[in-house]
């Protein structure tokens, strides 16, 4: 049986027919990748905002670590003055007090040598009894600044602490023994005001 011949209407619409199918293909292929496409861009926009705030956070971080590393190096200058200016201090109050006191010593050596002066039958009487508690008011107070006498009679001779003016030869006493003070020495806490002036045995 003979086919009959194609007409060239009959050869456009079977063209037409293959061309809406490739063309209904590609949109359903388009279609398909489109929401892809859509996962695909939401994703990369996820990824890019968690991106951003944990950059946000890296540098916030980062200043709050500067700032309390500032903090803490301010605090440390802070606390090495006020250390610096409480040691100043308390070396000019030191130096203040100890020219105080040393132009105090030879008051007190005269009133030593004053109540020693008082004759026995007058050591009971007023004057010698307010010369007595004028001394001891002004030994209290020398006490309290951190003013103490250096030990000297009977003490083996220490030339950070004594000053020898004599030297006897005494049996009785040791070597390099102390055997008497001509003027009392003191200190102010750990600071020799005077050296106590000795003779020394031996």
């Amino acid at each position: 049986m003979e086919q009959e011949p194609v007409t060239q209407e009959e050869e456009i619409v079977v063209e037409d027919t293959k061309a809406e199918d490739v063309s209904e293909m590609a949109d359903q292929e388009e279609a398909q990748a489109e929401p892809e496409t859509a996962e695909e861009d939401a994703g990369t926009d996820k990824k890019g905002f968690f991106g951003k705030k944990k950059e946000k956070k890296d540098k916030k971080d980062e200043q709050i670590a500067e700032l309390t590393d500032k903090l803490k190096r301010q605090l440390a200058e802070f606390e090495n003055f006020r250390n610096r200016t409480d040691k100043e201090k308390s070396q000019m109050y030191a130096v203040g007090a100890k020219d105080v006191i040393e132009k105090i010593l030879p008051v007190i050596d005269n009133f030593e040598r004053g109540l020693k002066s008082i004759p026995e039958d007058q050591k009971g009487g007023p004057v010698a009894s307010g010369m007595e508690m004028i001394y001891k008011q002004l030994i209290t107070v020398l006490s309290d600044l951190g003013v103490t006498p250096i030990e000297a009679v009977g003490q083996e001779f220490d030339p950070n602490l004594h000053n020898a003016v004599m030297h006897a030869e005494d049996e009785g006493l040791g070597e390099n023994i102390v055997a008497e003070e001509f003027q009392k020495g003191y200190k102010y806490k750990d600071t020799v005001l005077r050296h106590s002036m000795v003779k020394v045995a031996n």
